[in-house]
């Protein structure tokens, strides 16, 4: 872990130890992966613009997003059944977010039930829902949830079908998985990952079950999807007395009626180009979100943030945090928990070094006038 120095480098090293239709999971998107390109070039075409005169001897990254205090403007997004990455899975990531001081959204599709992951936590964690068409499943769900401590109730409300990733149905990977001579070999091909996947290598000793558990508890989680209606909306606000959070917003206009609903933020996402591949990169609707929020709600973004330069851009352009997938999974995969450790590491460093080269002290110093207008973007063919 000490060699990788950037996300990139841990992506890499995932690549490695994975076999590649795994690995295509983490790092695909839906259908041409337009979408998953542009949420890294959209920031790419964002300038900076730094502030002189500044003393930037103490940057101070600390911030409040819904009432939860984190060490840095960075939470970690739901990502379902890590147990693909390493068999430490969601207890791992959650214990890296708590020694890093921030927020880890548990995914509705963990292979971990929530009860099991918070007893891990070492700091706040939330719970991200998908609803199921049984209203009485949904009901008992969330009042588990609350039970079990969890604060805040993140609601995905982007996935009303299962999506439909081409990439993955040519490696064989399909939901339900289908046992397939191509998906064996694959395993066969990376002895070390698929010996973790079955069994684990805890200190506690090998667990025959512990894989098709995990799997069974995120099948059970996103096969059942359903649309979220304002109504829905309604039902979990009356039921959930804690802060309520909308994810896979991309258009100001709806966010009036999310503020009247009682929601307390949206997160700016299209799923990570993992759903509706056409979708708008989320940092080009980001303002767009912010400017209609008019300070209801708060306003997070993921998608595509890879550096502490993203998080910067992000909060210039109004975000109160961002939220990262991709760059702790990979880390997962590259290296188990340290893995984790290590990305988050590296990213609280990087906006560390951004904010005091953009000469911004402290989060709340961080506003629109450290970016420039977006560049064009290339549209000529065959670039990217």
């Amino acid at each position: 872990m000490t060699r990788a120095h950037s996300v990139e480098d841990l992506r890499r090293a995932a690549r490695r130890r994975m076999p590649r239709a795994v690995f295509d999971v983490v790092d695909g998107g839906a259908g041409d992966e337009h979408t998953l390109r542009w949420n890294r070039e959209a920031f790419e075409r964002i300038p900076l613009r730094p502030r002189a005169l500044v003393d930037v001897a103490h940057v101070d990254t600390t911030t409040t997003v819904l009432g939860d205090r984190v060490s840095m403007p960075l939470l970690l997004a739901p990502c379902s059944f890590a147990r693909m990455c390493h068999s430490d899975a969601e207890p791992a990531v959650a214990r890296a977010a708590g020694r890093a001081g921030t927020v880890y959204v548990v995914p509705g599709g963990s292979g971990e039930r929530p009860e099991v992951v918070i007893r891990s936590a070492g700091g706040p964690l939330w719970y991200q829902l998908y609803l199921k068409p049984d209203r009485a499943m949904n009901d008992e769900l969330v009042d588990r949830v609350a039970g079990a401590g969890y604060r805040t109730l993140c609601v995905t409300i982007d996935t009303p079908i299962k999506p439909y990733r081409e990439k993955d149905l040519r490696n064989g990977v399909t939901l339900p998985v289908t046992p397939s001579p191509r998906l064996a070999l694959a395993g066969l091909a990376h002895p070390r990952w698929s010996r973790d996947f079955l069994f684990g290598t805890g200190g506690a000793g090998l667990d025959l079950f512990a894989a098709r558990r995990a799997y069974t508890n995120f099948t059970d989680a996103i096969m059942h999807s359903r649309s979220v209606t304002a109504g829905e909306i309604r039902r979990l606000r009356d039921r959930w007395q804690g802060p309520l959070v909308v994810k896979g917003v991309l258009r100001g206009d709806e966010v009036a009626e999310m503020a009247d609903l009682g929601v307390d933020g949206v997160v700016v996402s299209n799923h990570g180009g993992r759903n509706l591949d056409g979708a708008p990169a989320t940092v080009d609707v980001l303002a767009e979100v912010v400017d209609a929020a008019a300070g209801r709600l708060d306003v997070l973004l993921d998608g595509g943030v890879r550096r502490g330069t993203d998080v910067v851009r992000a909060l210039a352009l109004g975000a109160k945090a961002v939220l990262v997938g991709r760059p702790y999974m990979f880390a997962l995969a590259a290296g188990g928990e340290a893995g984790v450790d290590r990305v988050l590491e590296l990213l609280h460093n990087e906006i560390i070094r951004a904010m005091s080269l953009v000469g911004a002290t402290s989060v709340k110093e961080i506003d629109r006038s450290l970016v420039g207008h977006a560049r064009p973007a290339d549209v000529r063919e065959g670039t990217t």
